[in-house]
């Protein structure tokens, strides 16, 4: 077996959770829904959506009913759901999840978890009490280029990492859903979170200080949200993180981390379509590696349905969401104020492994209805 594969996982039980998706954009037709011919271990039975074409159209497709949001409850109990992919605007993912928690039904929600802490403590609060599952739909901790990326960081072998970089940007075309400040838009929501995420499991630690500064051309697109920011996050052990996103540029999404001896460079870093690429340089020689194309989201419903039948708590839990948030708030008041910002120490005694690396093998992308990409 290759280097840079890895073995497909069989599920403990032979039962499939049964899931319904709510909320019908672009990463749920594209990415969500033909996840499930990939992961055995669950099984789509249900749709949720306000666009009436959206239901008739993909209800028909997938072959399950369609439910509007105000019969979201009827869903849960009709179709006898036992677990939803939230695939909402950010500023819906806290409301949904309680109301999914109430019908004893377990939660994976797309990030950012939502867009205040306070949500997300409302998130975990009413997951706890309903004891059921909350993960956030971080589908890089269980992709096997990043796993292996924190663990070569961890390592020593590129000696002590001292920096983290990162770069993602995309052109987004005006009207779009992530543009708007009403829906929870902006650019270190949408994409910022990849990188903070990404310099939080590669350092194996949490941020201590952040610093932001935005930056916006004058166009009617940006009218409510950033055109983009450059952060910096200080880290204990004197290590510094800096990234920048932008919706006003063209498609980049590249990290490099830098120890004392070597580096490593992951480009593209976080795709979900095509294969991801590592250039590692140690002693003046680099080398690259390449991981083939995989379904990241199939990853994500096997081990969601594993973790819901084998009765585990799922890494990344409601915890791992909240932080980026906390984060990411801090960054935009600092944005703000033109000030550094301070985080209080956070304990997190998870973080992801190679041990959740699943891999599942890629799909083409379906036509879609009713949407349309960040770029058009």
């Amino acid at each position: 077996m290759p280097s840079n594969q890895t073995r497909i996982r069989t599920p403990a039980k032979k039962r499939q959770i049964r899931y319904a998706v709510v909320g019908l954009g672009h990463i749920a037709q594209v990415a969500v829904l033909p996840a499930f011919a990939n992961a055995q271990n669950a099984k789509l039975v249900a749709l949720v959506s306000g666009d009436s074409v959206k239901r008739r159209k993909l209800g028909r497709k997938y072959r399950v009913p369609a439910f509007s949001y105000d019969s979201f409850e009827e869903c849960m109990t009709k179709c006898d759901v036992e677990a939803v992919y939230i695939a909402l605007p950010n500023h819906l993912h806290c409301e949904y999840t309680e109301r999914a928690a109430a019908m004893g039904v377990h939660v994976l929600c797309e990030k950012p978890m939502a867009t205040t802490e306070e949500e997300c403590a409302r998130m975990i609060r009413a997951a706890d009490e309903a004891q059921v599952k909350l993960m956030i739909a971080y589908r890089l901790h269980l992709d096997k280029a990043n796993l292996d990326a924190a663990e070569l960081v961890q390592s020593g072998k590129l000696g002590e990492p001292r920096l983290f970089s990162s770069v993602f940007t995309q052109q987004v075309k005006a009207g779009n859903i992530r543009l708007r400040e009403k829906t929870g838009g902006g650019t270190l929501w949408d994409i910022g979170i990849y990188c903070i995420n990404a310099a939080r499991y590669l350092f194996r630690a949490e941020p201590t200080q952040v610093l932001a500064v935005t930056a916006t051309k004058d166009e009617k697109r940006f009218a409510e949200c950033e055109e983009m920011t450059t952060a910096t996050l200080r880290f204990p052990g004197e290590r510094l993180a800096q990234l920048t996103c932008s919706f006003g540029a063209a498609a980049v999404d590249t990290y490099q981390v830098v120890g004392t001896q070597g580096d490593l460079r992951a480009q593209p870093a976080y795709e979900y379509v095509g294969k991801l690429k590592h250039y590692i340089t140690r002693n003046g020689k680099t080398r690259e590696r390449v991981y083939d194309a995989g379904d990241q989201f199939a990853a994500e419903l096997v081990y969601f349905s594993d973790c819901v039948i084998r009765d585990r708590q799922p890494e990344p839990s409601g915890l791992e969401g909240m932080i980026d948030v906390r984060i990411i708030s801090a960054l935009y008041e600092s944005a703000s104020t033109g000030r550094p910002v301070e985080l209080d120490p956070v304990i997190r005694q998870r973080r992801p492994t190679r041990k959740q690396a699943i891999r599942r093998p890629a799909h083409r992308e379906p036509e879609t209805i009713h949407v349309s990409p960040p770029g058009g």
